[in-house]
């Protein structure tokens, strides 16, 4: 009782059989309505047609009409009753005026005898001018035995369709409810499997294109992201405990041994800021750790405001301008007068200046390197910073984010393989991404060409 699709497969039966509720007294509505109003238009027309023929021929004439109508009438459907004053019948098959007719120019129903058998009738009165013997009244009728009885047929024919409606209707909520479980059964079985450690399990696509595939590709979806960041985890785990250990076992080991064979102040103070060197160098890798797991997380989004993108691109370009000049190399910048958009500007500015301080450390001396930014046509922005360094191979390219990684070029200059991790961190943080390609194809060496688009909105 208490599964979604039982109260899905119960709204539909209800929906259904209100339905055929609806469909089939509309269609008995209509069908004894038009038998009604059918006797109804030919005992009016008949009225009319025999008090016209009084007017024109007296009561002579009105007997001749009506017995004139009661040889024609084949079905012996037709009643009529015409009487004097005092009661008297003078025309007509009715054997007596009904207690029931007493208001005229009105429809009335009532069990009678015609011609010796009873029946159900349905007349109308009328009230003529009488010559010497008075007043006379008319009454003009039809038996409707037969009209009842396909009355009753008809109700017998709704009340069993309704009775097969609710069947029916119970039959199709059966089947809807096992297609929703049979639909959903891949999805449980996904989740209970994920729930027990299993993260390769993938709920299975019928290409159908419903809303039950557009949820198994968001779960889908959902578990590479979640196995993605598992192993994001356990690689990060290893890549401290293997980063991390280099400089703290470096810093404790010249600790010790300047305990043992340090001789004077001068040794004492050179191993004590090695270490010191050694521990801001691990407190540099924590907080860059810290940096990306916010911006991962989305916890700056509430450091967003309206920035001008060139001014921050202009404010890192001369800080590394005096770098780039120190090595002999040249930064050139090519960004627009102004480049409004929503972010967060420190995180903006620190991965910019990842990008140029690898940019100046891995181009040669003469070298030159290239920041600039434009609008693209969907509205984002992208920023492009290239450099005429050795470059990237492909492979290097697709894994140049992951935290810690550090291509074979670059194993022995200084760094922890945090930077471009950072960089794609912000650019997802601002709804982008962040693209690695060679600066020119081709050519040797190619360089790099690090593109990071970013939305210009919250």
């Amino acid at each position: 009782m208490q599964s979604a699709a039982l109260r899905f497969a119960a709204l539909f039966t209800i929906v259904f059989v209100l339905a055929s509720i609806v469909l089939v007294s509309v269609l008995w509505w209509a069908t004894t309505g038009a038998l009604d109003r059918q006797v109804a238009a030919a005992i009016r027309a008949d009225t009319v047609a025999l008090t016209e023929r009084f007017r024109e021929a007296g009561v002579a004439g009105l007997r001749e009409a009506i017995g004139e109508r009661m040889a024609l009438d084949i079905l012996n459907e037709a009643i009529y009753l015409l009487v004097d004053q005092a009661g008297t019948r003078l025309a007509g098959n009715l054997e007596s005026w009904p207690a029931i007719a007493n208001t005229e120019g009105s429809f009335s129903r009532a069990r009678i005898s015609h011609d010796g058998i009873p029946a159900d009738a349905r007349f109308m009165r009328s009230d003529l001018p009488g010559g010497a013997g008075g007043a006379l009244r008319l009454l003009v009728g039809r038996d409707e035995s037969e009209r009842l009885q396909l009355r009753l047929i008809l109700t017998e024919g709704v009340v069993w369709s309704l009775g097969a409606a609710v069947l029916i209707a119970v039959m199709g909520a059966a089947l809807i409810r096992q297609a929703l479980e049979r639909r959903l059964e891949p999805t449980y079985r996904t989740a209970m499997g994920i729930a027990g450690g299993e993260l390769t399990h993938r709920v299975p696509i019928s290409n159908r294109g419903d809303e039950f595939d557009r949820l198994g590709l968001g779960m889908n979806t959902m578990l590479d992201r979640i196995e993605a960041l598992m192993q994001g985890v356990r690689g990060v785990s290893d890549a401290i405990a293997h980063d991390l250990r280099t400089p703290i076992a470096r810093a404790r080991n010249k600790l010790e041994e300047s305990l043992a064979t340090a001789a004077g102040e001068e040794e004492w103070r050179a191993a004590v800021e090695q270490g010191i060197a050694d521990l801001d160098g691990v407190s540099r890798i924590f907080a860059a750790l810290l940096r990306i797991a916010e911006a991962e997380a989305g916890a700056r989004r509430a450091a967003f405001d309206t920035l001008d993108l060139s001014e921050l691109l202009t404010d890192a370009a001369d800080v590394y301008q005096a770098v780039a000049e120190a090595r002999d190399q040249r930064l050139e910048t090519a960004l627009p007068a102004t480049l409004p958009m929503v972010g967060d500007r420190d995180l903006i500015l620190q991965a910019v200046a990842n990008l140029l301080d690898n940019a100046v450390k891995f181009t040669p001396e003469g070298g030159l390197v290239q920041l600039a930014a434009s609008r693209l046509n969907n509205g984002m922005v992208e920023i492009v910073v290239t450099d005429s360094g050795p470059g990237l191979g492909w492979e290097d390219q697709l894994r140049a984010g992951e935290r810690f990684f550090r291509a074979d070029q670059s194993r022995n200059t200084p760094g922890s393989g945090l930077g471009l991790s950072l960089v794609r961190a912000v650019a997802q943080l601002h709804g982008g991404t962040l693209r690695l390609a060679d600066a020119h194809p081709g050519a040797e060496p190619p360089g790099l060409a690090a593109h990071v688009i970013l939305a210009c909105g919250k």
